[in-house]
């Protein structure tokens, strides 16, 4: 199957996952500040890995996940009813820290710059 057309599936996937779980899923475990970053589908279209960012502590972030795992049926199904696909992807939710740790840079570039501002009135 031809590459591009692996990314664009899987592109679709992840707005569906995303929009899925964003208005569909009423699991309380899942945190209100988590967002589905990448999904990856293999050549064949049987497996899917989610990518999900949680911006919360740790014990929240394992507690999205295990959430998501339960509703991983619930998600597949709503994505076989909304996407004209052959297989519908199993899917597997992978904690992704990339947001955190750009939010986290972001924080450090803002203090040298204040530190440099600071260094410059002096």
């Amino acid at each position: 199957m031809a590459h591009y057309r692996i990314n664009r599936i899987s592109e679709e996937i992840r707005k569906e996952v995303s929009a899925i779980i964003r208005s569909d899923v009423k699991d309380p475990r899942i945190a209100e500040l988590s967002s589905v970053v990448k999904a990856e589908v293999t050549g064949d279209l049987r497996y899917a890995k989610i990518y999900v960012s949680v911006l919360a502590d740790d014990e929240a972030r394992k507690s999205t996940l295990e959430g998501l795992k339960k509703a991983a049926g619930f998600i597949r199904r709503e994505l076989g009813r909304r996407m004209d696909l052959r297989y519908i992807p199993e899917l597997q939710f992978v904690s992704d820290h990339s947001i955190e740790y750009s939010v986290e840079i972001s924080k450090k570039l803002n203090e040298l710059n204040l530190n440099r501002e600071n260094q410059d009135e002096n």
